[in-house]
């Protein structure tokens, strides 16, 4: 048996992903051409490394086809119902920082706030006769949180390329997306809700509750130890 770690396959993230585990004694890298997503670990026996998208690793630890994985906080909450009785959050790892926000036109000068928007929703529905359009990656996240702080009259539309270009394009009013520093947010003439930051994401390490443990418990010990995080609770 080994461990599988499924790691991001591309980008400054996987970059990043392979020095926080190099600072660790963990020697990660790329083996074959790009196309090939293939790895290989120095520096702990029994461990594989599998290279996915970003998108795809709450997934495969949700399926246990992976053991330990590394991908976005904001990922795992949204793709995953009830996400922490199928991950354990093992470790937040320090890059990869975002924050999931609610943004709206510049223009719309009296709406600075979510009760603002909420008033705003209202009155959009009561003159435009269906309610008003956020676009958004991130159902899950912004569905639940909108409910928890009583906004109401709104539509989520899905939005899987570029978000911030869909009030320009008169395909939402409004906009639930990550951003790191608002400078694609300003350019598209958006601003976002004084209090609507909805979750400050970041590269974080889970581990598998599905994944077969078998036989793997000095191994994960041994492991834990050498990165400096605590033991999963299973």
């Amino acid at each position: 048996m080994t461990i599988k770690l499924g790691v991001p396959s591309k980008g400054r993230l996987m970059e990043q992903c392979f020095d926080w585990f190099a600072a660790r004694g963990l020697t990660l890298r790329r083996t074959g051409s790009e196309r090939e997503y293939a790895g290989a670990v120095e520096g702990a026996e029994g461990l594989e490394l599998v290279l996915l998208s970003a998108g795809e690793i709450p997934r495969e630890l949700a399926a246990g086809r992976i053991h330990l994985g590394v991908t976005g906080s904001d990922l795992v909450r949204d793709k995953l119902a009830d996400w922490s009785a199928q991950v354990v959050e093992l470790a937040p790892m320090g890059f990869g920082h975002a924050d999931l926000i609610i943004a709206v036109p510049s223009c719309w000068a009296d709406v600075d706030t979510l009760e603002d928007l909420d008033a705003a929703a209202h009155a959009f529905r009561a003159a435009h006769g269906f309610r008003l359009r956020i676009a958004t990656k991130y159902h899950r996240l912004v569905r639940e949180y909108l409910t928890r702080e009583g906004v109401a009259d709104y539509q989520l539309v899905d939005s899987q390329g570029a978000t911030e270009g869909t009030v320009k394009n008169l395909t939402a009013e409004a906009i639930a997306d990550i951003t790191s520093s608002g400078e694609t947010l300003r350019a598209n003439h958006l601003k976002i809700l004084s209090d609507a930051l909805i979750h400050q994401s970041q590269a974080t390490l889970f581990a598998a509750r599905a994944a077969d443990w078998t036989g793997e418990a000095a191994r994960l010990a041994a492991l834990c130890k050498q990165l400096g995080v605590a033991h999963p609770d299973f």
